[in-house]
């Protein structure tokens, strides 16, 4: 990710897309904004939530509330709870979330 060529702003979240996705159980609410190349998401898993898919996107991932699971591709994993962060590169470290009890995430990719 590249910052560049971006003013100084501010992100009205009131005003931002949102949007569900369903999760192989549970689901994840969306809001997202973008800045220049740069997409901000406001995250809320469901309680149970577990993710359909593998992700190769890099992403910077700060835990606001709850617990996130995250497992690799290759069989590593752990825990994420709030006010932690967590740095992945694109096409990286496939890997995929889950919650037992929810989660809501502040996302920038």
């Amino acid at each position: 990710m590249e910052i560049a060529n971006i003013p100084f702003q501010t992100v009205d979240w009131t005003a931002a897309e949102q949007s569900e996705q369903a999760g192989e159980i549970g689901t994840a609410q969306w809001q997202t904004q973008y800045v220049g190349n740069i997409r901000l998401r406001k995250v809320n898993f469901t309680a149970g939530y577990r993710a359909d898919t593998w992700c190769s996107k890099g992403h910077v991932v700060l835990c606001l509330e709850g617990h996130l699971h995250t497992e690799f591709a290759d069989g590593r994993s752990f825990e994420l709870s709030a006010g932690e962060c967590f740095v992945v590169a694109d096409n990286s470290n496939p890997h995929k979330s889950s919650t037992a009890s929810g989660a809501k995430l502040f996302i920038v990719d």
